[in-house]
């Protein structure tokens, strides 16, 4: 059981280390993924790959492993509206990601779900929200 945790706790860093940085690699592809309603689409991509980046780095260390999970259960959440927008706009971007219908709502209602899942059980959050 220790071993799968580790897998999924270093595999869980590198996915979203890697995604952090391809926000300053490839910029482009998130802008077109900002909802429009959404004020300075620069700075909120900075800001997802810098947050990406920090919670990713902290699942390393077990101090601050059930934060950086949990910070990165909340950031996917906030990303839930850049689903829902791609999906209405087709889920296709002009001059970046194009995929089929279904693939967009597979994304939001299969694919996010078990992202959120995958970070939840990398922090081992049992959080009572109840004294």
């Amino acid at each position: 059981m220790i071993k799968i945790h580790l897998l999924l706790k270093y595999s869980c860093s590198l996915f979203y280390l890697s995604a952090g940085m391809n926000h300053f690699i490839d910029a482009d592809f998130y802008y077109g993924l900002i909802p429009d309603y959404l004020p300075y689409p620069y700075w909120i991509n900075i800001v997802s790959g810098l947050l990406e980046i920090m919670l990713s780095l902290l699942l390393l260390f077990p101090k601050y492993q059930k934060m950086g999970a949990l910070g990165i259960v909340l950031l996917l959440i906030c990303f839930i509206p850049s689903h829902i927008y791609f999906i209405q706009i087709g889920s296709c971007v002009t001059d970046g990601l194009c995929v089929a219908p279904w693939m967009g709502w597979l994304r939001l209602i299969i694919v996010h779900p078990l992202l959120i899942f995958w970070a939840w059980n990398v922090g081992k959050l049992n959080l009572r929200f109840t004294q």
